[in-house]
């Protein structure tokens, strides 16, 4: 929202402004949710983006490796000799192997990170969630 407070703040804020609970206060809870809330918002955006950008690594991979197999098709095709041929086979299927084993390990390390950033974010929320679990009940 333009002024600064949440869907949270505004709403369940509303709904809980007059009501008392002896014992416990109710503001930190409702600014611990609000913390979740953001928390879980942004783990969530962070896993969105983390698989937006494997998606759009895993089609450049595809691209480039159909690419690659039409250049070997038509090498492959071209008159010459067996020998010639089985060594070119050879290579290719070397170099294919390998790039299929550096891709494969570009999209592992690209999720490995979304994850760290993901569950950092909600890591650190629980956290500060035991911290604030201290502070709810109201001191008499």
């Amino acid at each position: 929202m333009n002024n600064g407070k949440s869907y949270f703040d505004l709403d369940v804020g509303k709904a809980f402004a007059g009501f008392s609970f002896p014992g416990f206060d109710v503001d930190s809870i409702l600014a611990a949710q609000r913390k979740n809330l953001e928390a879980f918002t942004q783990a969530n955006q962070f896993a969105v983006e983390g698989i937006q950008a494997l998606a759009k690594r895993q089609v450049e991979i595809v691209s480039a490796a159909i690419e690659e197999a039409s250049t070997a098709l038509r090498d492959l095709t071209a008159p010459g000799a067996p020998e010639e041929k089985i060594a070119k086979n050879a290579e290719l299927a070397k170099a294919s192997y390998e790039k299929a084993l550096s891709a494969t390990r570009e999209l592992a390390e690209l999720i490995a990170k979304t994850n760290e950033q993901a569950f950092g974010v909600l890591n650190r929320r629980f956290t500060e969630g035991f911290e604030e679990l201290k502070t709810f009940a109201v001191k008499k």
